[in-house]
């Protein structure tokens, strides 16, 4: 009895294989790969190095059409959140954390489809990044020119849900002295009534309240000053960490 032959199924990876083996030998091959990789990592490392440089520069010769309208910020819509949020706008150089790869990537990326070279980057954080390594939803601009920002890549977790609310006092002068009266007034109340005299009066508690108050400020302004604090509307392009 004949035995019923059966045709082999083409393997179309051995068959690729074999296309290219015949038009380049392996050694080849891994060679062109190497220098691929090698362009790749000179461009890498120069992205890296301006970064790190923090070269100043007004703007970048970006295509137009292929700008995400949602990534372009003016100075003033930067501004204002980092006053809310007491963060800081800095040169990339300044940026003290470790930059994700992603970054780096998206760098490289817009690079490549706008034809051009990025620099000038800024960054904007809590102050403490600019000085520890954290993570705290860092954001990478490029400038566009006249004042408008382009948004690259933003990292890290997100800043806590109260931090607007918590660094609403620092935001200016004003603000601040909203929240030491409400202090002077919270620790007047606490002081039991006929403390200073047998009957409690309203002209009493105006005076409980008053010195309470220029207590509160002085020891305020004295930590202060000796921290070196200012308010955020002062700060948020400050170079220097203990603004």
């Amino acid at each position: 009895m004949i035995e019923k032959m059966e045709m082999q199924g083409t393997h179309i990876p051995d068959k690729i294989l074999q296309s290219r083996n015949k038009r380049i030998s392996e050694e080849h091959l891994l060679q062109e790969v190497k220098e691929i990789f090698e362009k790749e990592q000179a461009k890498e490392d120069l992205i890296l190095k301006k970064l790190k440089e923090g070269a100043e520069a007004d703007s970048n010769l970006f295509k137009f059409d292929l700008l995400e309208t949602s990534k372009i910020y003016h100075l003033t819509d930067i501004e204002k959140i980092c006053i809310d949020y007491r963060l800081r706008f800095l040169n990339s150089n300044y940026f003290k954390a470790e930059l994700p790869f992603e970054a780096i990537s998206k760098i490289k990326h817009l690079e490549k489809i706008h034809e051009t070279k990025l620099e000038g980057f800024k960054i904007m954080a809590p102050a403490k990044l600019f000085k520890l390594e954290n993570a705290d939803d860092p954001l990478l601009f490029a400038p566009i020119g006249n004042q408008y920002y382009y948004l690259i890549h933003s990292w890290g977790k997100d800043l806590h849900p109260f931090r607007k609310l918590m660094m609403w006092p620092f935001k200016q002068l004003e603000n601040f002295m909203v929240l030491l009266l409400a202090i002077s007034l919270i620790l007047t109340t606490l002081i039991p009534q006929g403390m200073f005299s047998q009957k409690a009066t309203t002209a009493e508690f105006i005076m409980i309240f008053f010195f309470m108050f220029k207590w509160v400020a002085g020891l305020a302004l004295f930590f202060g000053f000796k921290k070196g604090k200012n308010f955020s509307e002062a700060i948020w392009r400050s170079k220097f960490y203990n603004a």
